[in-house]
């Protein structure tokens, strides 16, 4: 993707996939003054929802990407498991960011890990594990460790924990014997996120650091400022995704996660191609979200340094909480009581049908200070159902 002139509002932006982040997407294009074409199979995606166009085919439909390239004016894509041969064949058309070789490194984690390992970024002691011989020949000092697919996983999915070559083995069956990747397992102290933006013409911007904590694999709670980390790492932590953004050529946004650990090391995890659910507080609390930062990106326009107005809270709104107190059918949680609390911003992502484990909404406190942000979020956490922290 070359730097030309901006792409002014009043042009149609395309985005790739119809999720959450699609929609949100859409929202930042639309105050703008964009409109957007979303190409998406699910007729009633939330992206799709709410886009002046919905295109509803399958991500490599020769047709669909073509209508796609017809009608936009610059392409991006929300979610990092889009084929990237889908924004390749965009790219010979029509300005596509992130680009699909950015896209594909993040979409495989050996990949990842060895890109981390080019920009001088540490990452957890790990192993590729790719056929029978491999697993066999694996070193007693990666265990306990973490099992993962090499690709296709997020949320927790696609992952095993393992202590022994027993369970090891055991775990790569299950897995289907798929390429993994096997990383040591490190004690934690807290877990952290680096969200940044990167123009075509290499300025590149961030938000603060994200302190996170997930539940069963899912992110659960983001504060930010990030408490107990020391400002020195933080520092580091966005040195490093820029870094990494950089190496990348990377256009567009990307979050980078890390584990800080119980030593006071700082360890890549992963990165997303996209806007990240640790960063959805930006809607709420900075003056420029990570969406408008998207935006901007995609279409040329200049990058300003976002500034957090407000500390935040933001919590995640699974599907669970409309099964509270062991409800066998769906119940809408008090949103009534959660709103009547200062400061407290629901955003709910338009899905029709809530499932355990499902991502429906979140919902971002802000307040003059981090322990009021807290405090609130914990009477809000404990109105819905969720679990204190």
């Amino acid at each position: 993707m070359k730097a030309k002139a901006p792409i002014l509002p009043g042009a149609t932006l395309g985005v790739l996939g119809g999720g959450q982040l699609g929609r949100m997407f859409v929202h930042a294009a639309q105050q703008l003054g964009y409109a957007v074409a979303v190409l998406d199979p699910d007729a009633d995606s939330p992206a799709g929802q709410v886009a002046q166009r919905h295109v509803r085919t399958g991500y490599l439909d020769a047709a669909g990407l073509a209508e796609l390239a017809d009608t936009a004016a610059a392409v991006t894509t929300e979610f990092e498991n889009v084929p990237a041969e889908a924004l390749a064949t965009l790219a010979l058309q029509r300005p596509v960011a992130p680009r699909a070789d950015a896209v594909a490194v993040c979409q495989h984690r050996a990949a990842e890990k060895a890109q981390f390992a080019r920009c001088g970024v540490p990452a957890a002691p790990h192993a590729v594990i790719e056929s029978a011989a491999q697993l066999e020949g694996i070193d007693e000092a990666l265990l306990p460790g973490i099992l993962k697919t090499s690709s296709s996983g997020y949320d927790g999915k696609g992952q095993a924990r393992v202590a022994t070559r027993d369970e090891l083995r055991a775990a790569w069956g299950e897995l289907g014997g798929v390429p993994c990747v096997l990383e040591q397992r490190l004690a934690l102290a807290s877990e952290v996120s680096v969200v940044v933006a990167r123009s075509v013409a290499g300025a590149c911007v961030h938000f603060p650091v994200q302190r996170n904590l997930h539940r069963d694999g899912i992110l659960a709670v983001t504060e930010v400022p990030a408490r107990g980390v020391p400002e020195a790492l933080q520092r580091d932590a966005v040195a490093a995704a820029e870094r990494i953004a950089e190496a990348l050529g990377y256009v567009g946004v990307l979050c980078v996660e890390f584990f800080v650990l119980d030593d006071g090391r700082l360890v890549a995890n992963e990165m997303a191609p996209r806007p990240h659910n640790s960063g959805h507080y930006t809607i709420d609390a900075c003056d420029v979200s990570q969406f408008e930062l998207q935006v901007r990106t995609l279409a040329g326009l200049p990058l300003v340094a976002p500034r957090l107005h407000s500390p935040a809270v933001m919590l995640n709104l699974l599907g669970d909480l409309w099964f509270r107190a062991g409800a066998t059918e769906p119940r809408l949680p008090p949103w009534d009581a959660a709103l009547a609390l200062p400061g407290v911003h629901l955003h709910l992502y338009g899905k029709a049908e809530a499932r355990r484990g499902r991502k429906m909404g979140h919902l971002t406190v802000t307040a003059a200070s981090a322990d009021a942000a807290h405090a609130t979020a914990l009477q809000a956490a404990a109105l819905l159902g969720i679990e204190p922290w």
